[in-house]
């Protein structure tokens, strides 16, 4: 019989934004690794949990499915999705290309307020760097970095599309444990990002955002491949 596992219970939720939340509470299960790869998600369970129907679980469940964190197999149900070296190298090459686009229209647009936001950004990074925060939150707050960057640009494609693949992000550097063996040098790598920006010279802005990204595809791939080697 296939094992199901459920996250610790859900609190009962009301109807106003339900399936939104249905999917906020799953996304954050499986990020934070309490629904793990492969493992089935019961929409009666969660329904049960969540004192509702299993309609908005499903309709929850179709927007994780459009954002990298569920697939669905016919006759079988919705399951956490697994990565695979190749698609997290496929994940970063899409941000590479979306971060850029965002960077070269906000240095042509002008930076205004997004520079004291990223600034303010980075300090939130240095703060989450100290004891007592946990990988997720920090994982969270660098996303936030480059989120203030895309919404800056003014082109809300690109925030859009940034969107999608954020929590897939996540979900991927949470998986290999961590990005960097110390959490301040995850803070530290966005200085050179802002500087470049502040610079004026969108040459530099691009090859920082590039630089910046790229290197944390080449560690998050390799540790993806790592992990499928090892798995029998």
């Amino acid at each position: 019989m296939e094992k199901l596992h459920q996250p610790d219970g859900f609190a009962p939720l009301d109807r106003e934004g339900l399936v939104d939340r249905v999917a906020r509470l799953l996304s954050q299960a499986i990020v934070s690794g309490r629904l793990a790869p492969g493992e089935r998600l019961s929409e009666s369970v969660v329904a049960k949990q969540l004192g509702t129907s299993r309609a908005p679980v499903r309709e929850a469940a179709r927007l994780l499915e459009s954002s990298g964190l569920i697939t669905y197999t016919p006759n079988r149900g919705f399951f956490v999705r697994r990565h695979s070296a190749t698609e997290i190298d496929n994940l970063y090459e899409f941000r590479i290309t979306i971060e850029i686009a965002a960077v070269r229209r906000l240095m042509r647009e002008g930076l205004g307020a997004t520079a004291a936001a990223l600034g303010a950004q980075i300090e939130e990074l240095r703060r989450l760097a100290e004891p007592g925060h946990n990988m997720l939150t920090q994982v969270e707050a660098d996303m936030q970095f480059h989120r203030l960057i895309c919404q800056g640009s003014g082109n809300p494609r690109y925030l859009r599309s940034f969107e999608r693949i954020a929590q897939e992000t996540e979900l991927t550097i949470m998986l290999i444990g961590r990005l960097y063996d110390d959490a301040h040098r995850l803070a530290e790598t966005h200085v050179p990002i802002l500087d470049a920006l502040l610079s004026g010279s969108e040459d530099q802005a691009v090859d920082a955002m590039f630089y910046h990204l790229d290197v944390a595809r080449t560690l998050v791939t390799e540790q993806f491949r790592k992990l499928e080697e090892s798995t029998p």
